[in-house]
């Protein structure tokens, strides 16, 4: 393999773990065995360190191609605890507030998503990435202060219940780019009348790869460590440039 022409590796990623983290282990894996000092390696589209599922890390030069590798449409398994909110929309804060779900039936579990489906208006997260003024939001909303976000166009081009309790359900979504499953638990849960967060993601498909087709991190890092490495002519011209071009 040429990692440094570039190469696209999938990878499972487990739960707990950054993305950085993710491409942190594979860039020291690569280094070491490369006995290089520096080479490119990216991600094409970060996951939460609560979610697990398909990330697309790229090497080299194939770190040129991370927008168009992360434009295509994403499928999740998202579940959703209802009755409850946090401000982070998920497990990575405390919950604020509580609300009853005796109300709650399958059938308008599935009215409120089918509500959900097409394209919708979305206000992201305040402990999100997105920038106010210059400075992460998330960054801001760890202050205490209130951060305002403008709504985004998004599609959903599908949103399916498949598993089904008052206080929890579990749906499948098929989204484009920049949709906040954090987000959309927010306004499921609002839409119920009972509040609700995230309580479990996982990325099950990102453009043609499939969680089917991924890798877990230590599997990765064992391929890594003994497939033929092969270096392109030009690093072998001159291999103090490195990847650099």
């Amino acid at each position: 393999m040429d990692f440094l022409s570039g190469e696209i590796l999938y990878i499972d990623k487990p739960l707990g773990w950054t993305s950085f983290d993710v491409v942190k282990r594979v860039r020291g894996a690569l280094l070491k065995r490369m006995k290089l000092k520096r080479l490119k390696v990216g991600h094409a589209g970060t996951l939460d360190p609560l979610a697990t599922g398909v990330m697309i890390v790229t090497t080299g030069r194939s770190t040129k191609r991370i927008e168009e590798l992360q434009a295509g449409v994403k499928e999740y398994v998202a579940t959703i605890a209802l009755g409850a909110t946090t401000p982070s929309y998920d497990l990575e804060t405390e919950v604020d507030a509580t609300y009853p779900t005796d109300h709650i039936s399958r059938e308008l579990v599935e009215e409120v998503l089918g509500r959900f489906h097409g394209t919708i208006e979305q206000v992201p997260p305040a402990f999100s990435a997105c920038k106010v003024d210059g400075r992460r939001a998330y960054k801001i909303a760890r202050t205490g202060a209130e951060v305002e976000l403008k709504a985004k166009i998004l599609t959903i081009d599908e949103i399916e219940l498949l598993e089904f309790a008052p206080e929890s359900i579990t749906v499948r979504v098929v989204c484009s780019k920049g949709t906040y499953i954090r987000a959309l638990a927010r306004d499921i849960g609002e839409a119920l009348g009972s509040g609700g967060h995230l309580s479990a993601l996982r990325r099950t498909r990102v453009g043609e790869v499939s969680v089917d087709q991924c890798l877990s991190v230590d599997r990765t890092i064992e391929i890594l460590r003994e497939v033929p490495i092969s270096y392109p002519e030009w690093y072998q011209q001159n291999p103090q440039q490195q990847e650099s071009n």
